[in-house]
């Protein structure tokens, strides 16, 4: 899915890189519970070490549901300023409290019809909580200085990097609101569990950054990818992203850059030289060639792809499956190898078109393009 995520956020917009999806067996196990929770309107608790990507998979989850053309806002539960939390999720009337010159609606009713998204849950004051249980329970808000309740129809996701049955033992959080949350509980493995994704994650965020700062693609040398590899990541996905941009503003120091992250893991000696700046990286040096090499004598007997674009070609592929079954989506599923949940969202990204027909009721054959 390489579409860029954007989206509203309590703390203000900001750019974002593409999604990544991974090929590990963590990572597939994680994408087909996305499918699966997506479908089903229930609070969703999100639990993995600090920068393993849990906005990223709550993102997915908005936009893989019905609610994806509704807001997903975010807010840092870490953040909120005590005084002032009730009314930044709940809303406030005109003459509320001192300053208070007009009324707000508040993340909950300013998110109605989609997605509110708590991070650091753990975080969150202890006063605040029972507000937050109330609101799940009856889906209505009570905004500073009102008298009436406010209807919202929006899904919660929550996400800690804290162990909350600790918390609650220790009195830090309550238990009715952590077993309210705690419907469905998706776990996000840290970076080191899934090894397999490094190449994969350093090729999306090299193209993510050669293109916003306009350089040549970095691709490190296969000695250094296989240190890459096995570097512990302490902060995961977000050191990683953090790492490859460094590359990008330091090119000239690329070295110097790769020294400090190794010397992090107590082992600052570089085996290689560290290529920097030239052309894209040939193909015996992708990802996939890094994982598992063949020789190039097989790859230039294989049959020529029409074009190279993966978002493309995995389009064409959907539609032509589709086009081969008349519309039938559980065999186009088997032919692809995929779960019948992970072909309706590839459906509805590849055909929008019959996606739409679907739902009001008509049928549309697919053309293969």
């Amino acid at each position: 899915m390489s579409r860029l995520a954007s989206s509203r956020s309590a703390g203000g917009s900001f750019a974002r890189w593409p999604r990544l999806p991974g090929s590990s067996a963590a990572a597939r196990r994680l994408e087909d519970s996305i499918a699966r929770v997506a479908e089903f309107d229930c609070p969703v608790l999100l639990t993995g070490e600090t920068g393993s990507g849990k906005e990223e998979i709550a993102r997915a989850i908005h936009a893989a549901g019905p609610r994806a053309t509704k807001p997903f806002i975010s807010v840092n539960c870490g953040g909120l300023v005590a005084t002032l939390a009730e009314s930044q999720l709940f809303g406030h009337e005109k003459g509320a409290f001192t300053g208070a010159d007009g009324p707000t609606f508040g993340v909950f009713r300013a998110a109605d019809g989609g997605v509110v998204f708590l991070d650091e849950i753990g975080e969150m004051p202890i006063d605040l909580q029972p507000k937050l249980l109330q609101v799940l329970q009856r889906l209505e808000v009570m905004p500073v200085g009102s008298t009436r309740g406010h209807h919202v129809d929006v899904m919660v996701i929550a996400a800690t990097n804290r162990d909350l049955d600790a918390a609650v033992a220790e009195g830090a959080f309550r238990e009715d609101l952590f077993y309210r949350l705690n419907t469905v509980c998706l776990t996000v493995p840290p970076l080191r569990e899934r090894k397999d994704d490094i190449p994969r994650f350093i090729g999306l965020f090299s193209a993510h950054f050669a293109g916003r700062y306009g350089r040549p693609r970095w691709w490190p040398s296969p000695d250094v990818l296989a240190r890459l590899v096995e570097h512990p990541w302490p902060g995961n996905v977000r050191q990683l992203a953090q790492f490859v941009q460094r590359i990008y503003v330091f090119e000239d120091r690329a070295d110097e850059v790769l020294q400090e992250l190794f010397a992090e893991a107590g082992d600052a000696g570089l085996p290689t030289e560290i290529p920097h700046g030239g052309a894209l990286p040939s193909a015996a040096t992708e990802p996939g060639f890094a994982a598992g090499p063949r020789s190039m004598t097989a790859v230039a007997n294989e049959p020529p792809l029409p074009v190279f674009n993966l978002e493309e070609l995995r389009r064409m592929a959907v539609r032509q499956c589709l086009a081969a079954t008349g519309g039938h989506r559980g065999r186009a599923a088997s032919m692809l190898g995929v779960s019948l949940n992970t072909m309706t969202r590839l459906v509805a990204e590849a055909c929008p078109e019959l996606a739409a027909a679907v739902k009001s009721g008509r049928k549309r054959s697919v053309k293969p393009k």
